[in-house]
């Protein structure tokens, strides 16, 4: 970003150069996302699928963009006039949830491809990609305000995703749930900010930063009250207990990549605004956030194991439903680190970062495996899993793995490593009873994972009528859906073996 100087008074002048290159990931897609919409009027039916594989395009370009910006030093939208303070900044933490967030959209596009046939290409691809560039330029954002609406245009095109199952009362409901709920949280939360605003007079998160250390004794109170209902705002978003209902039925009435894509990247782009307003906005009020997001995630990792903990294996989508679940108990560990920050300093935030990748890796994975066997049982129970090793033996052992992974057992290495280091930034803080609450919970999740794992490797019920296993074979998998099995178990299998490459982020400052 330049600021261009009066060459008479050599006072900072109103206009601005942006720099392209930097916000370029998020305007790619958002670009792209334009280009499919009008694309698909004149686009005959035959010709849709055409559509989806231009989507695809859209988002391998825009993570493609990262690569120039891998140094983390460019800002633009600053204020003029002496101050440092900008809207946008492409650090390292931006450009990893970025790289993230595009990653997981892509891999949920690659699943979404021959799944959309009964869907609007044009509206699904279209939604797709806006909620991507949306969840793309929430982790650069350095305002409330540019933090708010990235947050929603994130949120938006999802409440329509969910639903987008033309009479299908399930997904209807799910979105209708979704709607409210999120509605409710953005009211929460903007009431937060104006409350921030009116005490600060400022919506950049460094100014505000600087701004509440010294607040003036009679807006105290209402400077507490906006921190506050910010953080409630961002609980919702991130699915932490008791802002959690809305999740199961989401997951089971959506579309399962849409459920998926929810999962990772809807999960991440809350936890990455929440990251920002206490890490480098409200630093000042760390003794308000750091105890309630430490109660916040002991709520939610035991919520959300002992709810999957009790779901049956005959229960119609039983395995969306784990994997819903299993996510909100996910949610609680990310949590941790982000309520260790208030104790210690901000690194710590880097092992919520290492922690999420493991889990977008291993939870896409899950997601796409439970696709694949959604062809043949579309009642997806945790049942039809029972013998899948006779059957699909590859798919089988990619989804134990993904469960390994998820629980913290080898071979499930980067599970295992990514659990220790959030485990070490609570003790390190201090946090010794959260770590203890963790560890129960741990014990807890080993054993639905267990019990989905053992089901891969158990023979097929007496029972089951000879032939209706085999038929399994006779559907043909679509490329996109194995591709995405592969590239998340070859990831899987890789940081596993090379776990330093995502846990490096734990031991420095992102910011």
């Amino acid at each position: 970003m330049t600021v261009a100087a009066d060459s008479a008074t050599g006072a900072a002048s109103l206009v601005q150069s942006v720099d392209w290159l930097a916000i370029a990931p998020p305007v790619i897609a958002a670009s792209v996302a334009l280009l499919v919409l009008v694309a698909d009027l004149f686009t005959g039916e035959r010709h849709k699928p055409l559509l989806g594989y231009g989507a695809v395009a859209g988002l391998v370009a825009a993570l493609a963009m990262l690569i120039p910006l891998r140094d983390g030093d460019r800002s633009t939208f600053c204020l003029t006039g002496g101050s440092q303070a900008c809207s946008y900044t492409a650090d390292h933490f931006a450009l990893v949830i970025q790289a993230l967030v595009l990653g997981g959209a892509l891999l949920t596009a690659l699943l979404s491809i021959g799944d959309t046939r009964k869907l609007p290409a044009g509206e699904f691809w279209f939604l797709l990609l806006s909620s991507a560039a949306g969840a793309a330029l929430l982790p650069a954002a350095r305002d409330l305000a540019t933090l708010v609406v990235a947050l929603e245009v994130a949120s938006l095109p999802a409440f329509a995703l969910v639903g987008i199952k033309r009479g299908d009362r399930r997904s209807s409901e799910a979105a209708l749930k979704f709607f409210l709920s999120s509605v409710v949280a953005t009211a929460v939360m903007l009431l937060g900010v104006s409350f921030v605003y009116a005490t600060t007079g400022t919506m950049h998160l460094t100014e505000i930063a600087t701004r509440l250390d010294d607040v003036p004794g009679r807006f105290t109170t209402l400077a507490e009250a906006g921190v506050v209902l910010t953080l409630v705002g961002f609980a919702f978003k991130t699915a932490a207990a008791p802002f959690h209902f809305w999740v199961p039925d989401t997951y089971v009435g959506a579309p399962l990549p849409i459920a998926a894509y929810l999962s990772v990247v809807g999960k991440v782009v809350g936890f990455s605004g929440l990251v920002l307003v206490t890490v480098i906005g409200f630093p000042s009020y760390a003794d308000v956030w750091g105890p309630a997001l430490a109660v916040l995630a002991a709520l939610t990792m035991t919520t959300g194991n002992l709810a999957a903990l009790r779901q049956s294996a005959t229960r119609a989508r039983s395995a969306v439903r784990l994997l819903a679940w299993s996510s909100v108990g996910q949610a609680g560990y990310l949590l941790v680190p982000i309520a260790a920050a208030a104790y210690s300093d901000d690194t710590r935030i880097g092992s919520t970062v290492a922690y999420a990748l493991m889990y977008a890796v291993v939870n896409l994975g899950a997601f796409a495996v439970a696709a694949l066997v959604a062809r043949t049982h579309p009642g997806n129970r945790l049942s039809d899993y029972r013998g899948l090793y006779a059957t699909r033996p590859l798919a089988a052992l990619a989804l134990g793995f993904f469960l390994l992974c998820l629980a913290g057992l080898p071979p499930g290495i980067v599970g295992l490593f990514a659990k220790v280091t959030v485990f070490s930034a609570a003790v390190d803080a201090g946090l010794g009873w959260l770590a203890v609450v963790m560890a129960v919970n741990v014990v807890i999740a080993l054993y639905y994972y267990l019990r989905w794992t053992a089901e891969l490797f158990r023979a097929p019920d007496a029972q089951t009528p000879p032939g209706t296993a085999p038929p399994a074979h006779r559907h043909r998998v679509p490329a996109p859906l194995t591709l995405v099995i592969v590239l998340t178990a070859v990831a899987g299998i890789t940081l596993s073996g090379a776990p330093q490459l995502i846990l490096r982020f734990a031991a420095v400052s992102l910011f």
